[in-house]
C-alpha cells in the first residue's frame, strides 16, 4: 500500500500510532518477560519480606510470671507470620527466617512437602501464638496410623530439611497460654500427634541446630520414620520430651542434644501409650552420641528411655514392637536410661498396656560419664546388652548397681490426703524378664584404675509382695528378673 492510497486525513493518525507502538516495544518485552513475583531458585532461599504483605497485625493475651513468679496477664500486638511464611515456602521450597530484635508468631504449623527446607537464624525466635495448640512445623502427608500395623504405599514424604531458630510455644512457669498439645492441625488432627517439631511418614530427613524453649509437646516428634538425622538439639525449660520417636523407625541418628527437660531428654518408643502414638513399630539401627544431661540442681529428668512392647489393637491382633541394633555413646549426666515396661497411668493402666514385656536385641552403651549416681534399669527380654566404658565420678557405691535387671514397683498417690484405694502402681511389678548375652567392661569408679567386678555393677531385682502396705509403699510384687550368663 503507498502514501497515497491512505484516506485524507488518516496518515498522521496511523505514523503517530506507528511511532507509539515501536517506542513501546520494548518496555512491553520486558513487562512480558518478567515475573509477576521472582521466585527464587530451588538453591536459594526466599525472601521473607517479599510476603508481607500476608502478615497480619493482632491483638490477644498472654500470661507469664512476674518478678515474684505469680501470674500476670499482658495485653499483646504483633505479626502474625504463618501465611507470609508458608507462601514464601511453597514459591521457592526454601525458606529462611533471618534473626531481628522481637519474635516471629505462627497460629498454625508450617507445612513440608517433599525437597522443601526451612532454616533460622540462631537468634531468630518463632512463637506459637497463644491458644493454637497445634504443632509449628509437620511435614505434608501426615497420615492416621495408629489403628493397625503400618501398610505399604503411605505415599511418604522426602528429603526434608529443618535448620536453626528458636522455637517456643509458650509455656512458661506459670501457664501453657493454651499451647498443651502439639496436634498436626488445628481442626482434625492425626490422633497420637504431639510435638513442637512433627514430622509422621517420612524418609529421608533433617533436623539440626534448634532450641526448643518452653514447649509442652514434644521438641522434635518422628514416627514411622527412615533414614533420618535429629543433631544439635538445645532444650531450654522444656517440659516434655526432647527427641522422640515412635515406631516404625530405622537408620537414624540423634546426637549433640543438651540442656533441661522435664520428660526424657530422648525416647525411642517402639509400643507407646496410645495418646502418644501416631503409630507403631519396630526401631532398628539408631545412634545416640553425644548426650548431655542438665546441671545439678535444675528441675529435670535427665533420662533416656527405650520402650518395647506389644501392641494390641482394638481388633484384638497384636503387632511385636521390639528395638534392637542401638548404640548410645559419649552419654554424661542422664541419670536414668529407662529400657523397662510401663503402663498407660493417663488413660488407665488396666485400659492402655503392652501384652507382656517387650523384646531388646544388640543394645550397646559407650563411654558413660555419671557426676551423680544414675542406672540403665532393664525390664524387658533382652538379648546382647553391652556395656563398654563408664566413668562413677560420684563419692559412694552404697547398695549401687550401674545395671538393674528386673521389675520396678513405685506408687502414685494422687492428690494428698486421697484414699488409698485410689492408689495407681507405676510399673508392672508382676512380670519377669530375662537378659542374655550381658557384657560389661571398663566400668570405674572415680580415679580408680581398675575395672569394677560384676557383683558391684549389676543389680538382679527379685520382688516381693509388700506385707506392710499401704502403710508403706510401694505395694511390691512377685516379678523377677533372670540374668542367663
Amino acid at each position: 500500500m503507498s502514501i497515497t492510497d491512505i484516506a485524507p486525513g488518516s496518515f498522521l493518525k496511523a505514523f503517530v500510532a506507528t511511532l507509539l507502538t515501536v517506542a513501546c516495544l520494548p518496555a512491553l518485552a520486558l513487562q512480558a518477560a518478567a515475573p509477576a513475583k521472582p521466585k527464587p531458585a530451588a538453591s536459594d532461599p526466599a525472601v521473607l519480606d517479599h510476603y508481607r504483605g500476608l502478615v497480619r497485625t493482632e491483638t490477644w493475651k498472654e500470661t507469664w510470671p512476674d518478678a515474684s513468679g505469680k501470674a500476670e496477664v499482658h495485653s499483646v500486638t504483633a505479626e502474625v507470620w504463618t501465611a507470609a511464611m508458608q507462601a514464601a515456602l511453597d514459591e521457592g521450597k526454601f525458606l529462611h527466617i533471618p534473626a531481628r530484635g522481637y519474635p516471629y508468631y505462627i497460629d498454625a504449623p508450617l507445612v513440608l512437602k517433599s525437597h522443601d527446607k526451612i532454616s533460622a537464624d540462631p537468634g531468630a525466635e518463632i512463637r506459637l501464638k497463644p491458644g493454637s495448640n497445634c504443632c509449628m512445623v509437620r511435614n505434608a502427608n501426615i497420615v492416621e496410623l495408629a489403628g493397625g500395623p503400618v501398610p505399604e504405599g503411605t505415599l511418604p514424604d522426602n528429603d526434608l530439611s529443618i535448620d536453626g531458630g528458636v522455637w517456643t510455644t509458650l509455656a512458661n512457669a506459670v501457664s501453657g497460654n493454651g499451647n498443651e498439645r502439639g496436634r498436626s492441625s488445628k481442626e482434625k488432627p492425626v490422633f497420637g500427634t504431639h510435638g513442637v517439631i512433627l514430622l509422621q511418614n517420612v524418609r529421608r530427613l533433617s533436623v539440626k541446630n534448634l532450641t526448643i524453649r518452653e514447649s509442652r509437646p514434644f521438641g522434635v516428634h518422628l514416627a514411622n520414620a527412615h533414614d533420618f538425622r535429629v543433631e544439635n538439639i538445645t532444650l531450654e525449660r522444656h517440659k516434655r520430651d526432647g527427641v522422640h520417636v515412635n515406631g516404625p523407625a530405622s537408620d537414624g541418628v540423634i546426637r549433640g542434644v543438651r540442656g533441661d527437660s522435664h520428660d526424657d531428654n530422648i525416647a525411642l518408643n517402639a509400643w507407646e501409650w496410645k495418646n502418644y502414638a501416631p503409630s507403631y513399630g519396630p526401631i532398628e539401627r539408631i545412634l545416640i552420641e553425644d548426650v548431655t544431661g542438665s546441671p545439678e540442681g535444675l528441675r529435670a529428668a535427665n533420662s533416656i528411655r527405650l520402650l518395647p512392647g506389644v501392641k494390641r489393637f482394638e481388633d484384638g491382633s497384636t503387632l511385636d514392637c521390639p528395638i534392637r541394633d542401638i548404640t548410645l555413646r559419649r552419654i554424661t549426666d542422664i541419670r536414668d536410661f529407662k529400657l523397662y515396661n510401663q503402663p498407660n497411668l493417663e488413660l488407665g493402666r488396666d485400659k492402655d498396656f503392652s501384652e507382656g514385656v517387650g523384646s531388646l536385641r544388640n543394645i550397646r552403651f559407650e563411654d558413660l560419664v555419671f557426676n551423680r549416681p544414675g542406672s540403665i534399669q532393664v525390664h524387658a527380654n533382652t538379648d546382647g546388652l553391652m556395656i563398654s566404658g563408664a566413668k562413677l565420678l560420684f563419692p559412694t557405691l552404697s547398695d549401687y548397681g550401674l545395671v538393674e535387671i528386673g521389675p520396678k514397683s513405685m506408687t502414685y498417690r494422687g492428690a494428698p490426703g486421697s484414699e488409698p484405694s485410689r492408689w495407681v502402681e507405676i510399673f508392672s511389678p508382676n512380670l519377669d524378664c530375662t537378659v542374655r548375652n550381658l557384657s560389661i567392661s571398663g566400668v570405674q569408679h572415680s580415679n580408680a584404675l581398675a575395672d569394677l567386678p560384676d557383683e558391684q555393677v549389676i543389680k538382679v531385682i527379685e520382688l516381693k509382695p509388700n506385707p506392710d502396705y499401704p502403710r508403706t509403699v510401694p505395694r511390691g510384687g512377685t516379678g523377677k528378673g533372670v540374668w542367663i550368663r
